[in-house]
């Protein structure tokens, strides 16, 4: 593809800000959105693009009408779009049996109708385009269970089986999808997570997350944009992702005893 039109949810940190980045380099024109405006403004900015080359937007993915505006906003600016990330995550630390409805709820809205909303706005689009990618952000949480998950758990183990239904109705069309499933990355996500009716105080969360974090967001965005190109279903990112995968298909009943996570 010549100068191809990516959007990414999500771009003002972690993986989301360094796909972006690496976007960037390879001559790609960019739309990003983030709940915080000022981190895709100050990316825009610190990468030397006008507004005819990276388009940024105030985005809460959990708003159907608000992503299809933003998607509109894309057309109107660029004529289509050929790359969808659908990226924004949040996450919460906290007891299945004590923590409300309402924090279960925000998880989802975020991290598995975000997708949602990403997906089905943007397939109208994708099919317009000569070479379309959608890719799905799960976790590796997606693919493993852990205490004190439960509801980031459900929200990443949605993303992936309606990724992989989605890949398949759409096969047809010539849409690329991708399910994407991070292992531990380098990025502030359990420093902005809510921490509710659990033993763990952030400081130590922080440090845990930390010695099992080996992957630094250039490195997942240089994997994911592997998948890309090599048209992949499914992307591991990072050598526990693969391990912690293989665990789980070997023993899919007694995987919790081999890992560092324990029940609070």
């Amino acid at each position: 593809m010549s100068n191809p039109i990516i959007a990414i949810t999500g771009a003002g940190s972690g993986i989301g800000r360094a796909l972006a980045q690496l976007a960037h380099n390879r001559g790609y024109r960019l739309a990003l959105a983030d709940i915080n405006f000022a981190t895709i403004e100050t990316l825009r900015l610190e990468l030397g693009l006008d507004e005819t080359q990276c388009l940024t937007s105030e985005l809460d993915v959990s708003n159907f009408e608000a992503v299809k505006a933003w998607r509109d906003s894309i057309q109107n600016a660029f004529g289509g779009v050929d790359i969808v990330i659908n990226n924004a995550g949040i996450a919460l630390i906290a007891n299945a049996e004590t923590q409300s409805n309402q924090d279960i709820a925000r998880v989802m809205d975020v991290n598995f109708w975000g997708v949602v909303h990403g997906s089905k706005a943007f397939l109208p689009l994708l099919r317009q385009s000569k070479d379309p990618h959608l890719v799905n952000v799960s976790s590796i949480f997606g693919i493993m269970a852990v205490p004190s998950q439960s509801a980031y758990n459900a929200s990443k183990f949605a993303v992936r089986g309606y990724t992989e239904a989605l890949r398949q109705e759409v096969e047809e069309d010539g849409i690329h999808v991708c399910c994407v499933h991070p292992g531990g990355i380098k990025t502030n996500i359990v420093k902005s997570a809510t921490i509710l009716n659990t033993d763990t105080n952030r400081e130590q969360a922080m440090a845990d997350f930390d010695t099992m974090a080996p992957t630094t967001p250039a490195q997942a965005a240089q994997t994911i944009f592997k998948a890309i190109d090599r048209r992949q279903k499914r992307c591991l990112i990072g050598r526990d992702a693969k391990w912690m995968s293989l665990l789980t298909r070997l023993f899919p009943e007694s995987y919790p005893r081999w890992l560092p996570v324990k029940p609070e």
